[in-house]
């Protein structure tokens, strides 16, 4: 029974590299299961005792991102004399590092940005929809209390600072992975972040 478990495990885990070149090679619009059984090398069956839809697939391989330690920074924010500002821009710049160097989460990134998002494949932009509301609750939170230690530019609210870096760091990251890496997104991205927590911060 060991045995089976392992390779059942492996067979999922060979199914999902599959999943993840097929459906950057050719869109998840243009590939079928059948295109990533054969490029797994199992059977159409395999695949579906493995995985019901593309749509399965496409969330599976966006679960298999690693996140940033979330925990670790909500404890840093929370800290009573903690530098928000600052604990912000280095999260930030780290991300867009990240994404520069992780050629499997550029992947895996491009598919999501160019994935429909109705019928079968809507449960994956209601599964993005919650992680960013999630996100947008706990920047507004550390903005609110970046304003409350008399930090935050009074041009901000916590809502249009949050809304900002949120829309910044998609937007670079979405250009950057769309449109042919016209940029350097780790220098550039760093900067134009260093810039923008300048206009947070009181002068």
């Amino acid at each position: 029974m060991r045995r089976t478990k392992a390779e059942a495990k492996e067979t999922r885990q060979q199914i999902l590299l599959a999943a993840e070149r097929v459906f950057y090679e050719k869109g998840v619009a243009h590939a079928s299961m059948e295109d990533v059984a054969r490029a797994a090398g199992v059977t159409r069956g395999a695949i579906y005792w493995h995985f019901a839809n593309r749509a399965d697939l496409v969330l599976e391989l966006y679960n298999s991102l690693p996140l940033p330690q979330e925990d670790l920074i909500a404890r840093e924010l929370e800290a009573e004399n903690a530098d928000v500002l600052g604990v912000l821009e280095r999260v930030g710049k780290e991300w867009i590092e990240l994404l520069a160097e992780d050629e499997h989460r550029q992947r895996i990134l491009s598919i999501l940005l160019r994935c429909d998002t109705t019928g079968e494949f809507a449960r994956i932009s209601e599964r993005q929809n919650d992680i960013d509301d999630e996100h947008m609750q706990a920047l507004e939170a550390a903005f609110a209390k970046a304003c409350n230690q008399g930090k935050l530019c009074a041009c901000w609210t916590p809502r249009s600072a949050a809304s900002m870096l949120r829309w910044v760091i998609k937007g670079l990251c979405s250009e950057w992975l769309l449109f042919g890496r016209r940029f350097d997104l780790a220098s550039e991205g760093k900067e134009a972040l260093r810039r923008l927590f300048r206009s947070f911060a009181t002068q």
